[in-house]
């Protein structure tokens, strides 16, 4: 990672709780998933690597170790970056300066903390070190005041992943959706269903 100086990381770092500002339409949405899909095909025709528009490369880099800490493979589904999530990221940043700022201070929040933490930056950190640190700015009712930058960047940073994940064909698999089918009949919400929130079925 280049050196920045101090200055520049204060003024990065100090943008990071602008990160709740990460508020996308559906138009927005689809249209980064569109050009995502369509820039990853190139990449795999081309057989060259997908070059981000907006994030650098070390940005980048922290990106997909972070989606995929968040959305992991499973049996279920492929991770955060198999489906293109960071490629959808990069799209919603296009031409978006407020939320540049806010994305590009909690990415610099991130380093920073563990360069405090380790003395190296977050991809260079072991993935028990990465853990930690998320552990510690995954819940906002628990983590430290002096985190509440890096807890508002990564609340933002986690939805925005979902959105990513849950938005593409693999994402609507995993969470077994329909889309429009039509019902017949209503008869309310399956009394398992009801039981597994916590609720009483019905008499």
């Amino acid at each position: 990672m280049n050196d920045i100086d101090r200055r520049t990381w204060l003024k990065l770092i100090s943008a990071a709780p602008v990160a709740a500002g990460f508020v996308w339409t559906d138009v927005e949405a689809r249209q980064a998933h569109q050009h995502a899909q369509a820039a990853r095909a190139t990449a795999r025709a081309s057989r060259v690597e997908f070059k981000p528009a907006f994030f650098t490369a070390h940005e980048y880099a922290t990106v997909r170790i972070l989606v995929d800490l968040i959305l992991p493979k499973d049996e279920r589904s492929g991770s955060a970056t198999e489906v293109g999530v960071p490629e959808f990221m990069d799209f919603m940043m296009a031409d978006q300066p407020a939320r540049q700022t806010a994305m590009r201070g909690g990415l610099a929040w991130i380093d920073r903390e563990c360069l405090g933490r380790h003395d190296r930056p977050f991809v260079s950190c072991s993935p028990a070190q990465q853990t930690a640190l998320l552990d510690a700015i995954a819940w906002p009712s628990k983590g430290a005041r002096e985190l509440s930058p890096g807890i508002s960047f990564f609340s933002s940073f986690r939805d925005l992943t979902a959105s990513g994940f849950w938005t593409t064909k693999v994402g609507m698999d995993d969470l077994q959706y329909l889309g429009n089918v039509a019902v017949a009949e209503w008869t309310g919400c399956p009394e398992e269903v009801l039981r597994k929130i916590g609720l009483t079925p019905p008499a």
